[in-house]
């Protein structure tokens, strides 16, 4: 008997042995806990090894805002133009085949969304390819809070449920990463829970409580003598009462592009210090606008630590580091239901400037019209004066331009825009179809045609195409110039050199939005059935070469016939990506844009005209 009750006992140590090292690993469904165990963003994370655990919290200002500006009340002059066209007509066949389509991209997110899940619950982002994990963003779990409204549009409820109980036991007071980044914090994890509550029709009072949570965090880094941000916050500086400076240098995204989500929060809860904190920003930008190198646009760089802010060099892009101050001022305008007319003159002021210093119609063998935003720069010449210097370069992630174009075009009464949102927007589908793989690269650089139709017919040439690759490439390894044969073999042949691009600067696919964004704006905003086939186009090349053992990985070079996948998953792949190619084929009224506006992590927030 002695042996058997050892045996049991035995027996029943090793099952319960297993069971917790198996829910250490993989949650029970339902049970809605971040489990702390491999690391994830809920355990309190110490400051140091061997040190005692550092934690936030919010302290009596040293520079306190007087009188916070209040939310616009003024009714616009006019109701604003619907943004949504008319819901299509639809077939019977048509249906089915939509539907058919909608379940496959629901496959997908489940796939990605499942593996993160099962071996990544709690932390930032899944691995991939090894089903390890990672944690760029704090560690708060940034893939649960950013998938939030995906699992609630996709009508993944018991997820959905599963997730916001989880995201309840995130603790936004401490982090091991020394520094955090306001801007992501603010548009994954704010924006988040804010589109999360709104979806749910509010529903979920935790859900608010939690933005709130990150929004207090953020507000920290306005304490400074200006009250501009720092927008990579060393929060123990702060946590141990140091002085506060905004920075000297800062990049224009970084802090341009908070406005949506804190003023949503104040419209939310009638708090009025986050729509302050914003509408300072927009004040500093607004006044600088006229007054940067290229008069209208804001450089990438700009300088928090003037009072009022001021723009820091000569470089002028809508992509990369600048690209979402610009996205969001018309959204802006349309948050506060047009009751302040800050945001449209702000972006007619810089649109106009921008299609003349950065807009050129793309050499392509089709001939077809096509529009991308290159780069500029203000270049001191030697012997005085000034010359704008333009780089036709195309980002990926300029790729959105074309929504926010064709929005515009709509809300501001800019017809002829809607022109240019639709050329942008197939310059960015071509970049796909080029390819072996079916997909865009992160960046290349195309051939441009003068705007002006008169100066320049943009008629496809090979021998056109060949000078521009000389003209890049330069001279040949001998100091020659390079022939025919040796643009042909080594250039076209080794470097699988797309038709129609001169060089392809970076070859990845990271599961970037962009490009899907905008064929969904443009099927929106038009009701044209060829961007749904171009957007399946799209996914079925995107889904076949990205979908790995543990979810979806990114791209090493799209230029070739079988990619190979990278250890990668950002948290924006189910949060935007797939979420646009859902509303895409999901229901007309999901997400309609005369009651939404996105924020550029495509979390809905419901307008204030809605």
């Amino acid at each position: 008997m002695a042996v058997r009750r050892v045996r049991l006992l035995l027996a029943a140590i090793s099952i319960w042995v297993l069971a917790s090292w198996y829910y250490s690993w993989h949650p029970p469904a339902g049970s809605g806990v971040l489990n702390p165990t491999r690391g994830s963003g809920n355990r309190p994370m110490s400051a140091s090894a061997g040190s005692k655990v550092v934690k936030w919290e919010k302290r009596p200002p040293q520079y306190p805002v007087e009188k916070p500006a209040a939310l616009p009340t003024n009714k616009p002059s006019k109701r604003i133009p619907r943004v949504q066209a008319p819901r299509p007509k639809e077939s019977t066949s048509d249906k089915e085949l939509r539907l058919r389509r909608l379940a496959a991209i629901k496959d997908s997110f489940a796939h990605s969304w499942n593996g993160y899940k099962k071996y990544a619950w709690g932390h930032d982002e899944i691995k991939p390819l090894s089903g390890l994990y990672k944690d760029p963003f704090a560690g708060w779990a940034a893939t649960i809070v950013d998938s939030l409204d995906s699992l609630w549009l996709l009508d993944m409820k018991e997820d959905f449920e599963f997730a916001v109980k989880a995201s309840e036991t995130i603790d936004f007071t401490t982090t091991e990463t020394r520094d955090i980044n306001i801007f992501e914090t603010t548009i994954r994890y704010l924006g988040g829970f804010l589109a999360a509550y709104e979806l749910s029709e509010k529903q979920y009072p935790s859900l608010l409580k939690k933005a709130t949570e990150v929004a207090d965090l953020v507000m920290s880094c306005f304490d400074t003598p200006n009250h501009m941000p720092i927008t990579r916050f060393p929060w123990k500086d702060y946590v141990r009462g140091k002085s506060q400076v905004a920075p000297g240098h800062a990049l224009l995204a970084e802090v341009g592009s908070l406005s949506l989500e804190l003023t949503k929060l104040s419209q939310l809860t009638g708090d009025m210090q986050y729509y302050d904190a914003v509408q300072r920003i927009a004040d500093g930008l607004e006044k600088d606008q006229k007054s940067t190198s290229l008069p209208g646009l804001w450089p990438i760089m700009v300088d928090p630590s003037r009072t009022p802010l001021k723009s820091s060099g000569d470089s002028f892009t809508l992509g990369g580091m600048a690209d979402s101050t610009f996205e969001y001022l018309g959204k802006q305008y349309l948050l506060l239901g047009g009751a302040l007319d800050q945001p449209r003159k702000m972006y007619e002021d810089f649109i106009d400037v921008a299609k003349k210093y950065l807009l050129r119609r793309a050499l392509n063998p089709d001939n077809l019209k096509l529009l991308f935003f290159g780069d500029a720069r203000v270049v001191s010449m030697p012997g005085g004066g000034e010359e704008i210097v333009h780089t036709p370069i195309a980002q990926h992630l300029t790729c959105f331009a074309g929504g926010m174009v064709g929005m515009a075009a709509k809300i501001f009464d800019r017809p002829s825009d809607m022109d240019v949102a639709e050329q942008l927007t197939e310059g960015c589908v071509w970049s796909y179809n080029q390819t072996d793989s079916g997909i865009g690269p992160e960046l290349f650089r195309f051939i441009p045609c003068d705007l002006d139709v008169t100066k320049d017919d943009c008629q496809w040439s090979d021998t056109r195409w060949t000078e521009a690759i000389r003209k890049f490439w330069g001279r040949n390894t001998k100091g020659g110039t390079l022939s025919d044969k040796q643009i042909k073999d080594n250039i076209i042949g080794q470097r699988n050199l797309p038709i129609g691009m001169v060089n392809v600067d970076d070859r990845r696919y990271l599961l970037r939005p962009e490009a899907i964004e905008s064929v969904f704006m443009m099927w929106r905003m038009t009701g044209d059935s060829k961007y749904m086939e171009k957007a399946w186009a799209m996914f079925e090349a995107v889904d076949k070469w990205t979908r790995s053992k543990y979810a979806s990985a990114a791209l090493d070079d799209v230029t070739e016939k079988k990619p190979v996948q990278v250890d990668s998953m950002e948290s924006f792949w189910l949060a935007e990506t797939l979420k646009y190619f859902y509303l895409i084929f999901g229901d007309w009224d999901l997400v309609n844009l005369d009651e939404w506006v996105l924020n550029t992590e495509a979390h809905p927030l419901r307008r204030a005209d809605a």
